[in-house]
């Protein structure tokens, strides 16, 4: 049993702050390969997943700490909806339906769990969307 507690959440925000992407993984599953992805995603101020989109994969993003913008967009990268999702005010998560174009924006030190369908993908070009920048 893997218990995830504040502890391991250090260890890997320990991690997150040496990253020059300012964001780190913890994985439960065993292998790239595994049908089923489960793990911690600890994200700092100033990190940004940029918009992508899983062409066959849905997602589940469960805030556990902090808070996070999540944005969803159309093909031309037209933003269609956002959600701050952060447990105190009261929205816990989010579940993306596949091959839908999202990002998520860092907005205070945040632990996320995020769980989809294995096995793992690199994105390829046509994986993320340019978008303009936001104002």
């Amino acid at each position: 049993m893997k218990i995830i507690d504040e502890e391991l959440i250090g260890k890997v925000r320990d991690e997150a702050k040496k990253s020059p992407r300012l964001r780190m993984n913890y994985n439960f599953h065993q292998s790239l390969d595994d049908k089923c992805h489960r793990f911690l995603n600890v994200l700092e101020p100033g990190t940004q997943i940029p918009v992508h989109h899983h062409p066959t994969k849905d997602e589940t993003v469960v805030v556990l700490k902090g808070k996070v913008r999540v944005s969803t967009y159309n093909d031309d990268g037209e933003v269609l909806e956002t959600c701050i999702v952060c447990q105190e005010e009261g929205t816990f998560g989010v579940d993306i339906p596949k091959n839908t174009w999202h990002d998520v924006e860092c907005l205070e030190p945040s632990v996320l769990f995020e769980c989809k369908e294995g096995p793992f993908i690199e994105h390829e070009v046509d994986g993320i969307l340019t978008i303009p920048a936001r104002e």
